[in-house]
């Protein structure tokens, strides 16, 4: 096998979770030109049209669409089991979904914490277990996490998030460890300061959008289709001894 081969994906169905714009759908598309089929979901993910599965289609590969709220555990289950039940059994897990909610420390209230908690970390672990299981039992499959550089920091006035993106890259390596003897690799990729609607506040704040710039090696901020090539990596054979790190996709700020 070719370096070019063990990164193909053809034959592979990959499950992307925020999948309905941004960093999502960027690794969603990246994914099928690679060869994949995928299975697309966000809250907000149309039945029909959307544009993931346009992007999807126009590579030659299949997509199914979903609107899921990973807020609702319930809804988070019933997602489960339709996708079990109506599309090819997922062999890579893209575990991008997320929010964040701002306020400061003194001020957040506990709705803001029990709903970050339960999108970026709970829902994160049901999916990773539900579908891990399935290819734990086939003996094969990759499962990516979007961790955050508030996996490593804390950040300003956004507790509830830092603690989440702390315990996903924890539950990456959690997970990398039980599961990488059995051939299923677990890891995370970190996204620094990514022009994305979740960063559309601090873009849009002259004094935290200088320091943020004058930090980064690079100088700019990045563009969700820097993510294709990780995912497409991580997901793919030329990853298959890499197993419970967190790469970080950041310009080189945590370098810094």
């Amino acid at each position: 096998m070719t370096i070019l081969d063990k990164f193909n994906l053809s034959g592979k169905t990959a499950l992307v979770t925020g999948a309905r714009r941004g960093i999502g759908m960027a690794m969603a598309v990246g994914l099928a030109e690679a060869g994949a089929d995928i299975v697309a979901t966000s809250a907000a993910m149309e039945a029909e049209g959307s544009a993931v599965a346009r992007e999807v289609a126009a590579r030659g590969r299949k997509c199914w669409t979903y609107a899921c709220d990973l807020a609702d555990r319930p809804a988070v289950y019933a997602f489960i089991e339709k996708v079990k039940a109506e599309c090819p059994p997922v062999d890579i897990l893209i575990n991008n979904g997320g929010m964040i909610l701002r306020k400061p420390a003194a001020e957040h209230p506990d709705e803001y914490w029990d709903k970050i908690l339960e999108v970026d970390l709970t829902a994160q672990f049901v999916l990773a277990r539900e579908f891990g299981r399935g290819m734990l039992e086939r003996g094969a499959g990759k499962i990516v996490f979007t961790a955050s550089l508030l996996s490593f920091q804390g950040g300003i006035t956004v507790p509830g998030y830092a603690a989440a993106k702390g315990g996903v890259a924890q539950l990456t390596k959690a997970l990398a460890n039980e599961w990488a003897g059995r051939n299923v690799q677990v890891n995370a990729i970190a996204p620094g300061y990514i022009a994305t609607d979740n960063t559309t506040a601090l873009r849009a704040d002259p004094v935290r959008n200088a320091a943020i710039l004058a930090r980064i090696p690079a100088g700019h901020w990045g563009d969700a289709e820097d993510f294709a090539g990780a995912a497409v990596f991580l997901a793919s054979a030329a990853s298959d001894y890499v197993s419970g790190t967190v790469l970080t996709v950041d310009g080189g700020w945590m370098g810094r």
